[in-house]
């Protein structure tokens, strides 16, 4: 099995930065695309940012500019670094990755339990 794990989550002020971690580990031949979502309360789960395997980024508009996202292949591991941070920030933040358990498998995605973010004064 696939296991991705969260970290960094926190209460932090208006302004303030956080820097999130996702571990994959388990069965992993590869890993394609990963990427950071975002589920406020009474919202539906939207994108924040993605990374190819190749390193190529995408984001969500008001994330442009403040949020950072970066890999590191060797570590299975997905970061997203945060600046200016707003409270309209405040969600639970999910890791999405896709692994390949084999040479010839297919990519599946897999989810995180999600970490807590929390702007506020």
């Amino acid at each position: 099995q696939v296991q991705l794990v969260e970290s960094g989550g926190g209460l932090v002020q208006p302004g303030g930065s956080l820097r999130l971690s996702c571990a994959a580990s388990g069965s992993i031949f590869s890993i394609g695309a990963m990427g950071w979502y975002r589920q406020a309360p009474g919202k539906e789960r939207e994108l924040v940012a993605t990374i190819t395997d190749g390193a190529v980024t995408n984001y969500k508009d008001s994330a442009k500019g403040r949020f950072t996202i970066s890999r590191d292949n060797a570590k299975n591991t997905v970061y997203l670094q945060m600046n200016s941070l707003k409270p309209e920030d405040t969600a639970v933040y999910y890791c999405n990755a896709g692994v390949r358990k084999t040479r010839y498998g297919v990519n599946v995605d897999f989810w995180g339990q999600g970490t807590q973010v929390t702007v506020s004064s």
